[in-house]
């Protein structure tokens, strides 16, 4: 007799392994697709073009679209691109590790910031570099990198800001958001086998129509949800993933609602979770180099939920998902909270039984 629950379980499985194939940057499906993808119309703008502006850091920082749009802006200007280049320098310097190489990097920004007069930077100010061409100890150096690190942001946002926001690279960005707030459905997605299921739906793998990017779905059952009173904490999790921007937490792509469903469509995150690769990879677990590597990128996560006055509550191993290339992501804020400012913090029982913090177990 044939199974007919393990047949339909190969077909989804084939189906979702060829659409992961598709996402190869040279196949012809997707290339397809992009074609297929046309932006809204200049005259579609005007509204938004009369709106005010974003300000520069959620424009030009936050957005990916907007970020990469004013880079493609600054490049066209030598001078702007200066200012580009010292900064990614700049970011280098501080995400490399203690040791010589750091030390080398910092020399080479000092190198810069001390210009000859006869070509000044215009992004750093005749003091900063006086200062830059005194300095002699490696305390000294670091804190004006900073300063002139300080004084380059400044100067982006200043003349060069205004410029982007005249420009035909701005207007790109206009067109970007209008498509953007196009309405979207369940119709806009291809639905793939479910990942994995929860107490109000499930996570299921799909495929956006017109780009061929996958995500992951989070399907919230809205019967479920009135049942046991989870419309405020589906709503509560949109919102806040809508206000984090951290590469170690799952990115909100899009959100909508059918006739029976709240859905959530965000990262896709193919290398499992963290549970699975404690109990089920090796006969001792992830070696002691993983774990410091898994340690430091939740705690990345965990303080830029608490800079933004986040508690996340439900932090245990089968919450943290990997990526295609082993980095790990935070998920499922459903039980997160926002601590207002001058209101206690509500106390009560909350996390999963075995993963609750020791000042919830010991609550009277």
């Amino acid at each position: 007799m044939v199974d007919m629950g393990g047949l339909d379980d190969l077909i989804a499985n084939t189906a979702y392994l060829q659409a992961l194939k598709s996402l190869d940057a040279d196949s012809k499906e997707l290339q397809r697709r992009r074609r297929t993808l046309m932006l809204p119309g200049p005259q579609s703008c005007e509204q938004l073009r009369q709106a005010p502006p974003n300000d520069f850091h959620s424009l030009c920082e936050q957005q990916p679209i907007g970020r990469r749009l004013f880079r493609g802006f600054l490049a066209t200007v030598p001078a702007y691109q200066e200012a580009v280049g010292f900064l990614e320098e700049v970011q280098s310097w501080e995400l490399a590790e203690e040791g010589p190489a750091k030390g080398s990097t910092l020399q080479g920004l000092m190198a810069t910031c001390a210009a000859s007069p006869g070509r000044p930077h215009p992004f750093l100010s005749p003091a900063l570099v006086t200062k830059c061409q005194a300095a002699t100890t490696e305390e000294e150096r670091a804190s004006l990198v900073e300063l002139a690190k300080a004084e380059a942001m400044a100067f982006l946002q200043d003349q060069p800001f205004l410029e982007f926001l005249a420009s035909p690279f701005y207007d790109k960005f206009l067109q970007w958001k209008v498509f953007e707030m196009q309405p979207v459905s369940d119709k806009y997605f291809e639905e793939f086998h479910v990942l994995r299921k929860g107490g109000f739906g499930e996570v299921c793998a799909v495929q956006a129509e017109n780009t061929g990017k996958m995500y992951a779905c989070k399907k919230l059952g809205k019967k479920r949800l009135k049942k046991k009173n989870g419309e405020k904490m589906a709503l509560l999790e949109k919102e806040i993933l809508e206000r984090v921007s951290s590469p170690f937490i799952v990115s909100l792509a899009y959100a909508f609602e059918s006739r029976c469903h709240l859905c959530l469509v965000m990262s896709l995150m193919n290398g499992g979770d963290l549970k699975f690769h404690i109990y089920s990879v090796g006969e001792q677990g992830p070696d002691v180099s993983r774990v410091v590597f898994y340690s430091a990128q939740m705690t990345c996560d965990v303080l830029h939920l608490h800079s933004l006055s986040i508690v996340y509550r439900d932090l245990k191993p089968k919450n943290v998902l990997l990526d295609d290339v082993g980095n790990c992501r935070l998920s499922d804020l459903g039980l997160a909270v926002e601590i207002q400012d001058g209101k206690p913090i509500i106390q009560r029982v909350s996390g999963s039984p075995g993963a609750q913090s020791p000042y919830v177990v010991i609550l009277p």
